[in-house]
């Protein structure tokens, strides 16, 4: 996880998860944890490993547009591991993917919400902060959200109805995200890209995670949720990370990452591994501890990384 506003984000992404559509529904199932702080613990590691999913995703593309094989692989793996194991242990210790039709309920309420909602009200923010490119990104995914929830809304039809077809689903047209500044003027929409990125980047895993629970099933259902997820990450957060000017060059995302996945190896999972102990739920307390050593792992990895490209850096100039 990247430290760009991470302190504030970890201690605030169970509350704002309301606002970006990806709260946990009321008709969810009994999750494993049923201790409240445990459960929002999880919740909050699971918008991280989300959002440093992403962040790797592209950190690697830049890795490779500086020629850096090596360390496009390692952002790359890395990514891999945060969706596919951390975040989909995490979601499995709180029961959070559930049977096709609520999966499809819980994001069609999410989509809806940042259609008619989120994304109109930092479209009219842009534009009074005269930042009309995002404006204009803002109000293009609002549409997009929709469609969306139009198309998920058809398939729970035809699941539970046993009649329609399930749609297609988008064809993501992807954006090129490459190192720059900030696209924004103001402080207010560049925080507003930050927040619909971390929304977009938690629709991408939990569409990943719904695809693989229906493919055995449905494989249909489970094309469309794939088709959302490409959407989520490599359209709508690419474009709102190329407005914020999230990636930078390789050496400062290494950096930034070292940071991150420090913080979460002895600050964030060693806390969330002691409440757990605290609330006798013991096999999520098992798995922050693991995660954490995990991400110290990741730390090093990345540090090795970074000390590699200053040697070889010095070696050229001299």
């Amino acid at each position: 996880m990247t430290t760009s506003g991470l302190t504030r984000t970890c201690a605030a992404l169970a509350g704002a998860a309301m606002v970006i559509g990806t709260a946990i529904p009321a008709q969810a199932a009994t999750p494993a944890v049923s201790h409240r702080k445990t459960y929002e613990n999880t919740l909050t590691a699971m918008h991280g490993e989300a959002m440093a999913h992403a962040s790797y995703h592209f950190y690697g593309e830049q890795a490779g547009y500086e020629h850096l094989p090596k360390v496009r692989a390692l952002f790359m793996k890395t990514a891999n591991t945060e969706l596919h194991d951390h975040f989909t242990k995490e979601a499995r210790l709180i029961h959070f993917v559930r049977d096709d039709a609520a999966n499809l309920r819980e994001s069609i309420k999410g989509e809806i919400e940042e259609g008619t909602q989120m994304y109109p009200r930092f479209a009219r923010e842009a534009r009074e902060d005269k930042d009309y490119n995002a404006a204009r990104l803002f109000t293009e995914i609002a549409a997009d959200e929709l469609a969306h929830a139009r198309d998920f809304t058809k398939a729970l039809w035809a699941i539970e109805h046993h009649r329609g077809e399930i749609p297609e689903g988008p064809t993501a047209d992807p954006v090129k995200v490459v190192a720059g500044k900030p696209k924004v003027h103001s402080a207010r929409t560049l925080r507003n890209l930050e927040t619909a990125m971390h929304g977009e980047a938690f629709a991408n895993a939990k569409y990943t995670l719904y695809a693989e629970h229906a493919m055995a099933r449905s494989p249909k259902l489970a094309r469309l949720f794939q088709r959302a997820a490409a959407v989520e990450l490599t359209e709508h957060f690419a474009g709102e990370a190329d407005l914020a000017g999230f990636v930078h060059r390789t050496r400062e995302n290494l950096r930034k990452s070292i940071a991150g996945e420090t913080y979460e190896a002895t600050q964030m999972y060693p806390g969330f591994a002691r409440t757990a102990r605290a609330e006798h739920a013991y096999e999520a307390a098992r798995l922050f501890t693991e995660i954490a050593g995990d991400e110290a792992a990741h730390a090093r990895a990345f540090t090795c990384a970074l000390k590699h490209l200053h040697h070889h850096a010095t070696r050229t100039s001299a």
